[in-house]
Order: structure tokens, then sequence, then C-alpha cells
């Protein structure tokens, strides 16, 4: 198939692993383009196959769907990342993943303490949050984010 033809979505899915379905979300969330040929039929860009790895390898560093958005977007015309391009993008993936790491391993070290315990309402506990007290501090798992209880 020439490449002025495209890629079908279904050729896509096979080369990525990709359900079809997959595909067109991601064609819906902004992070594809691709164009229609005479037929109507969705046509992609070869390079398309590696835009599809990098929004994978994003997801599995745990970038949300916008985030991966806001990072492609950043390139000139929303091509896909070359090795220079990946070089600027894995800095800020290497703090993203420093915060994250950071993150996991207090995690890891404030459930030792739960082991034993078991019953998650000692007011020192950092998983208990009585009364929904942290709820003032914002979203999410407060303590467990470093916020700390009041005693």
């Amino acid at each position: 198939m020439p490449a002025s033809h495209g890629l079908s979505i279904g050729y896509l899915a096979e080369r990525t692993g990709l359900a079809v379905s997959a595909i067109r979300y991601y064609e819906t969330q902004g992070l594809l383009e691709p164009w229609r040929n005479a037929g109507g039929q969705r046509r992609f860009h070869r390079a398309d196959i590696r835009r599809l790895s990098f929004i994978l390898i994003a997801q599995k560093f745990g970038f949300t769907l916008p985030e991966i958005r806001e990072q492609l977007q950043s390139l000139p015309n929303k091509r896909t990342p070359t090795k220079e391009d990946w070089s600027r993008l894995s800095e800020g993936f290497r703090t993203h993943l420093d915060a994250q790491i950071a993150m996991l391993e207090k995690l890891r070290d404030d459930l030792d303490g739960c082991i034993g315990c078991g019953c998650l309402s000692l007011p020192t506990c950092a998983l208990y949050n009585a009364d929904d007290r942290a709820a003032k501090n914002g979203q999410g798992p407060r303590y467990l984010m470093g916020d700390r209880p009041k005693t």
C-alpha cells in the first residue's frame, strides 16, 4: 500500500496491539488526527504507530490522557516525537516518575505499621480519616500525600 494511501485502523490496531475502539477513543481525545479517504474510511500516518507507542508508554508512567495530549501538542505541528523531542520530554517524565517513586515509598513505609494492626482506627494511622477531617485540605488520600492529622 503506498504511503499516500495511509494505514487503515485495522492495520494500526494489528501493529500496536490496541483495540480499534481504543484507537477511535484516542482520536476523540485529540491524540490522533486521521484523515478520511474518498470512501470515508479513516487513514493514519505510519508515524501514528510511534505516536500510539508514545501514548502507551506515557500511560504506563502514570500520565493522564490530557497530560499526554498536552505533551504531544507541545511538538511542532503536533508531530510524532523524534529522539531529540523524547530527550526533552523524558526530563519531565523523570521528574514525574521521581515524585511517584517517592510517594510509593512513603506509602509502603506508612503501610508497614498497619500490617499488624488491621483496625485502621488509631489516631496515628496515616490512612484513617475520622469524620473526613482531611477533606478541608483537598481531594485524595491527604494523609498519604503528606498532610498530617491534627492530634
